[in-house]
């Protein structure tokens, strides 16, 4: 490595990127480049610009990405029903390609000759980061300190700085390792290390518990767009506003909270809380217009690639090309995907009231019961008939007795067994098989 490096770090301004920013200086007589992501966290950035000046970078980015965060992130992820193992909506995991790309932006603006990230030698997010990074810029190197320096904990850090008289905002006391965006906070550490152990009650950042949430719940009309929310209560929203203003809704009445042993990427599970009060509303909302929008099979198809999708954002593989191609195919599908759902929020829970669409596929005539029943029920016979012929022949072939139709006829009028297909040219040889 040359001498005076130039490096790019990921900063977040807590202890373990306040010691990296000086480690570097210290071990590589590095000039250091911080960017820090604005996803909308309310506390972390509070003086983060100085922080970083008084930590001796020569340079400093703070850019505000909270509307590329949910066009470009959030809604494809939402469009796409993506929820990590059924209930993570995959908050932290979305942030890290687009951090990924600031540092990245960066670094060829500065000319740096190395990006540096403050994650675990264990974690999800060094796959995520270094990953996006090679994807985007295949020169550039990665560094990750955590996982080469002589600093073993916390503790280790803390000492560390005050000897060269470092302010770092962290005690060793802190019990819980946080990440927060607008689209959810991961909570981590402390006493969830034990599985067994119920969160306590400190643990949750913004959600109030669902005993003490209002006894009154509140009802909220979401709108879609082609499968993206547009407007609450009839009122048009920007992206970051709708998500902003349903997290103080749902906070409110104990919506949000997600307690799961996850399995990570790297082989480990790991217990995790998360608080996404907007994405646990917004897929509940979701998936009921879905109901009345998609025919049965793209809904299929799409739960599946849904899944698929959310492992790839999972394991840092958002800039790949089967992202995209799923991508492409969710935008497709979700097209029709436009109209409203009116829900309940109260006591933790999220319970669909009403959902309505004007290319809605529900019609009372087909689905009633009562007067104006259009649906031809003497059709059904034959339906089943050919429907479940598949499984009847492979029954009777098993149990060697004949085929026979639902239309009375007797099995030796009806048999067709193996050796008695017509040959090509006889009676019925006519190639039904077109």
């Amino acid at each position: 490595m040359k001498s005076n490096p130039r490096f790019v770090l990921a900063y977040s301004g807590g202890l373990d990127t306040s010691v990296i920013l000086n480690w570097l200086r210290e071990r590589y007589g590095a000039e250091v480049v911080t960017v820090t992501a604005d996803f909308g966290q309310k506390k972390e950035l509070n003086g983060i610009r100085e922080r970083a000046i008084a930590g001796g970078a020569t340079r400093v980015y703070v850019d505000d990405v909270r509307e590329e965060f949910v066009r470009d992130y959030v809604w494809p992820s939402l469009k796409a029903g993506a929820l990590y193992q059924g209930v993570y909506p995959l908050a932290t995991a979305l942030g890290r390609p687009l951090i990924a790309k600031r540092l990245v932006l960066a670094a060829r603006e500065t000319g740096a000759d190395a990006i540096v990230h403050g994650c675990t030698g264990k974690g999800n997010d060094q796959v995520r980061i270094e990953v996006s990074v090679g994807a985007l810029a295949p020169d550039l190197r990665c560094i990750a300190p955590l996982r080469e320096w002589e600093l073993k904990s916390r503790d280790d850090e803390i000492a560390w700085a005050k000897e060269r008289g470092i302010p770092v905002v962290a005690t060793s006391n802190s019990p819980y390792s946080l990440d927060e965006n607008l689209w959810g906070t991961s909570i981590e550490g402390g006493a969830m290390e034990d599985p067994w152990a119920a969160p306590p009650a400190g643990a949750w950042q913004m959600t109030t518990d669902p005993i003490d949430a209002p006894d009154q719940p509140a009802d909220v009309t979401i709108a879609f767009e082609c499968g993206v929310p547009v407007s609450l209560d009839g009122r048009e929203h920007g992206g970051p506003d709708l998500i902003d203003a349903l997290n103080r809704l749902g906070a409110m009445h104990g919506v949000g909270r997600i307690d799961v042993v996850e399995d990570r990427l790297v082989g480990i599970k790991s217990r995790e809380l998360y608080e996404a009060p907007a994405a646990v509303i917004l897929h509940a909302a979701r998936a009921s217009l879905e109901q009345i929008t998609l025919d049965r099979e793209t809904r299929r198809l799409k739960e599946q690639m849904g899944q698929e999708l959310a492992r790839l954002i999972y394991d840092g593989l958002w800039y790949s090309p089967l992202r995209r191609s799923i991508q492409a195919f969710v935008d497709e599908a979700t097209a029709r995907v436009t109209g409203e759902v009116r829900l309940s929020l109260g006591k933790g829970a999220v319970r669909t009231l009403g959902r309505r669409s004007p290319v809605s596929l529900y019609r009372y005539g087909l689905a009633t019961y009562g007067k104006g029943d259009g649906f031809h029920h003497a059709a059904s016979a034959g339906f089943i008939e050919i429907f479940g012929l598949a499984a009847r022949t492979a029954s009777a072939v098993a149990e060697d007795v004949p085929v026979t139709g639902t239309d009375g006829a007797s099995p030796g009028e009806a048999v067709l067994v193996a050796g008695d297909v017509p040959a090509p040219g006889e009676n019925g040889g006519h190639g039904g098989g077109r």
